[in-house]
């Protein structure tokens, strides 16, 4: 038996072949590993203990045990939703009472006030919740002078996005009709 020679040296093709007493064990390979990376799907090169696409450590493979272990694992999540379920199914939000002045922050309540059609009062939303964004984006410290011009770009992206928002609720505001044409 060639491989069993002591002395010879590790070939990068052939694992080294460790020898107790005088038998040669021989390493296939591992059975108890995964097949495939649960990183990145991708699957294990032979023998390999790591993923070669994204270097994820290789797990064990699951055993009979922890194949049981899991199933007792999603019964317990299936009592635990449905526990959840009809505990959610019990609830009614009638029985709290909110404040008064909550019924003035109703989409349909707005919309009659401002006198904005629906489309357009989502794009005037939206455009404030831009600008909003443009002023968070100001809480950012920069330190160098890179940063803080990827900072005011930011701000400019936001800013745009914001003008964007504007000009589509001015199209899509209902215009009334005159009599006079």
């Amino acid at each position: 038996m060639a491989e069993a020679a002591q002395g010879t040296p590790q070939e990068f093709w052939r694992p080294p072949s460790p020898l107790l007493g005088q038998e040669v064990v021989i390493s296939e390979a591992i059975p108890t590993m995964a097949e495939a990376c649960p990183r990145c799907g991708t699957e294990f090169l032979l023998g390999s203990r790591f993923c070669h696409t994204c270097g994820g450590l290789r797990p064990e493979a699951m055993a009979s045990t922890s194949i049981e272990d899991a199933a007792a694992i999603a019964n317990a999540w299936q009592r635990c939703i449905s526990q959840v379920q009809s505990a959610v199914d019990g609830f009614s939000w009638r029985k709290i009472k909110f404040p008064t002045w909550l019924r003035y922050l109703h989409f349909h309540e707005i919309k009659s006030r401002v006198g904005l059609s629906t489309g357009s009062l989502v794009s005037f939303v939206i455009g404030i919740a831009c600008i909003a964004g443009a002023l968070l984006v100001g809480l950012l410290t920069a330190k160098t002078l890179v940063e803080w011009q990827a900072i005011q770009f930011y701000r400019a992206e936001w800013l745009l996005a914001a003008t964007a928002a504007f000009v589509a609720g001015i199209l899509l505001k209902k215009r009334e009709h005159d009599d006079r044409d």
